[in-house]
């Protein structure tokens, strides 16, 4: 048996020792001794300087720039890409595409990082992520578009689970909070961009220009990032890959997403296609924690899931960005419906949605680094979001202002919980899992996502009846015929499931275990730059 000395609090495999080795660089006090088989992980010949964690902070968050905005970039161009091709009926396939396989593929990134090294996983996501852009570009018809895209986020849905282990391997639990909220900014910005680079794109020049654009950043991105690569730590071990449990896991999530996509639009909810692929996701499900239970080397180790910290740190993840999701999507809606607002003035009134969760995100990040009780900026911040969600479901209806101003609170406070669960769960798990572990994460929150968006898409259903045009359908239909009156009445309920998201992530922080984060008391780098 081998050991690998590994920072911070988490699971106990075996007893606590006093003199950490060659990565005191990234420890403090609390050292633990995990017990894993083959080869001990190597560590680095020597520490990384404050400039080089800034070149890698730095290409890290252009690579996740690449994979945010590509997110975004699309839905306004589908017009365009519709009326070229003469089928407007599948276009939504476009955006569901690169969301099924990149959810279906984030926790095996995660695994295969911790098994081959982080360096060779980012290289293969992004190599695909620009492949897939690529056959985008240059796709002659819908079908060959859907089917690249689909390759696209195969490659692209490694990115995030990948980039935020990376961030754990080269900065301390304490001050990775600071760090989250910067690459929080960076997913607002390609929110707010993404939409007006797509419509410049489609409009003046030509709809492929949003996938061959992908070229020069993701090459930039492998330039900065590649030649440091060798100096960061690596915690990784080889070991047996669990094809038949990661086969299970994906199976078992895009028949569970295709029925969130499906039911209620395509389908009834209580039509038999739909029961039947729900209780297909449900049986590989089950077919998954089995095989897990019951073998030596699992692709997501279930006991990985439990514990004091990670089940709940996930949990509340989930249902923060499930609410921020399902309300992004929805809300151009109700602008356009009750303030007689445009498709472009909608997406602007989006911005406090979007763009407020960063300075929560920070202010809990600050908080980790110089507080013992760092979970309380996330729990004082779901707090003030669901009561925000409260009152807006109250108060309905209201001038603009006042619903951005509520709205603003709402993020301000939904934005503390991110660098909080994720630091969370990766300061509660051996060096050797954190991949596994952050991708795992990043597998539930999308799942949180589409359910949050499946959920609030059929209260409106329920509340309105009929057919909705909602999110990328929405920008080739256009027109709703809805009365304001109806559209406010529906919201109400609307934002009382948001409140109930909201509530449930503060539940779930509150019974979450507070560990302590390793890292000096007074970090060295307090700021991103100097």
């Amino acid at each position: 048996m081998n050991k690998i000395d590994r920072p911070g609090h988490g699971m106990a495999h075996g007893q606590p020792v006093s003199n950490p080795d060659d990565i005191t660089d990234l420890t403090t006090a609390a050292t633990e001794v995990i017990e894993v088989s083959d080869a001990p992980p190597v560590a680095p010949p020597a520490p990384l300087s404050k400039s080089e964690v800034h070149t890698i902070i730095l290409s890290l968050m252009l690579t996740m720039f690449l994979t945010a905005l590509d997110q975004t970039i699309v839905a306004t161009a589908l017009p365009t890409i519709g009326r070229q091709f003469g089928d407007v009926s599948d276009l939504s396939w476009i955006i569901t595409a690169y969301l099924l396989s990149s959810t279906a593929v984030a926790p095996v990134y995660g695994t295969l990082s911790d098994i081959y090294g982080r360096r060779a996983m980012i290289i293969v996501s992004l190599t695909l992520f620009l492949v897939g852009s690529v056959w985008c570009a240059l796709a002659p018809n819908l079908l060959t578009l859907i089917l690249a895209r689909a390759l696209q986020g195969i490659g692209g849905g490694g990115i995030l689970p990948i980039v935020q282990t990376v961030i754990s391997d080269i900065v301390t639990p304490r001050e990775r909070g600071q760090y989250q909220a910067y690459f929080s900014a960076v997913w607002v910005s390609a929110g707010i961009g993404g939409p007006v680079l797509g419509g410049v794109f489609a409009e003046h020049l030509h709809w492929s220009v949003i996938f061959w654009i992908n070229l020069p950043l993701g090459l930039l991105s492998l330039a900065l990032l590649l030649p440091k690569m060798g100096k960061i730590p690596t915690f990784h071990r080889h070991r047996k890959i669990d094809w038949i449990g990661g086969l299970l896991l994906m199976t078992s999530a895009v028949v569970f997403m295709l029925v969130l996509t499906w039911g209620g639009s395509r389908f009834a909810w209580a039509s038999p296609t739909i029961l039947a692929m729900f209780g297909s996701a449900v049986a590989m499900a089950f077919a998954f924690v089995w095989h897990a239970r019951n073998t030596d080397e699992p692709f997501l180790p279930i006991p990985l899931l439990g514990g004091s910290v990670v089940p709940y740190a996930m949990a509340a993840g989930a249902c923060a960005i499930g609410t921020m999701i399902g309300l992004t999507v929805h809300m151009p809606l109700y602008y356009e419906v009750v303030y007689h607002l445009s498709a472009s003035e909608a997406g602007l009134a989006l911005i406090p949605i979007v763009a407020m969760s960063v300075p929560g995100a920070w202010i809990a990040g600050r908080a980790m680094m110089h507080t013992k009780h760092y979970k309380w900026a996330a729990i004082i911040g779901s707090g003030c979001a669901t009561a925000a969600a409260v009152a807006i479901a109250v108060l309905l209806p209201m001038p603009l202002w006042a619903l951005l101003a509520l709205l603003s609170l709402l993020a301000l406070g939904l934005g503390s919980c991110f660098p909080v669960s994720v630091v969370s769960i990766q300061n509660a798990v051996s060096r050797a899992q954190v991949g596994t572990a952050t991708g795992a994460m990043n597998f539930f929150r999308s799942l949180m996502a589409s359910f949050a968006v499946a959920m609030f898409t059929t209260i409106l259903l329920m509340a309105l009846g009929g057919n909705l045009t909602i999110g990328a359908e929405q920008n080739v239909s256009g027109g709703h015929g809805i009365a304001a009156a109806d559209m406010v009445s529906a919201f109400r309920y609307v934002f009382v499931a948001a409140a109930v998201l909201l509530a449930s992530a503060l539940t779930f922080l509150l019974i979450m275990e507070e560990r302590p984060l390793a890292g000096p008391a007074k970090p060295a780098v307090t700021e991103f730059s100097e």
